[in-house]
């Protein structure tokens, strides 16, 4: 049985659990092809960034379960899992993943609505009259 490694990557709200093992370069995203799950070019770009930077393209396949979210906040939580992955594998590869800034996870989330407000921090419509 080939090595897998299973990683996690998060981005507001979306959760990327993922399996790779070396293969071909497949990517299945919830039982589907990524560029099918992706069709914009841009988030198959992210997608695919930490194995153009570590120069693995078509090395190994990815497996992925992604939850939450909308498309771009997965891509980029793909992302993340992705080069956790390939730094486990690999701890040679850290610097040069660190460096583009794709082992860091994202803080920023949405703001929760406040009772009084509109939104988190817009006010209802003033009226004079």
């Amino acid at each position: 049985m080939a090595e897998v490694t299973n990683t996690l990557g998060r981005r507001k709200t979306a959760v990327a659990r993922i399996y790779l093992t070396p293969g071909t370069g497949a990517i299945l995203v919830n039982g589907r092809d990524y560029k099918e799950y992706f069709p914009s070019e841009i988030l198959q770009i992210i997608v695919n960034q930490p194995f153009a930077l570590t120069k693995t393209e078509g090395s190994y396949d990815v497996k992925v379960n992604l939850d939450g979210g909308g498309v771009k906040g997965q891509a980029e939580a793909l992302r993340l899992a992705i080069s956790r992955a390939l730094q486990e594998i690999d701890p040679e590869r850290r610097p040069a993943l660190k460096k583009e800034g794709f082992l860091t996870r994202d803080p920023r989330m949405v703001e929760r609505k406040k009772p009084g407000r509109r939104k988190a921090r817009r006010k209802f419509q003033f009226s004079k009259r």
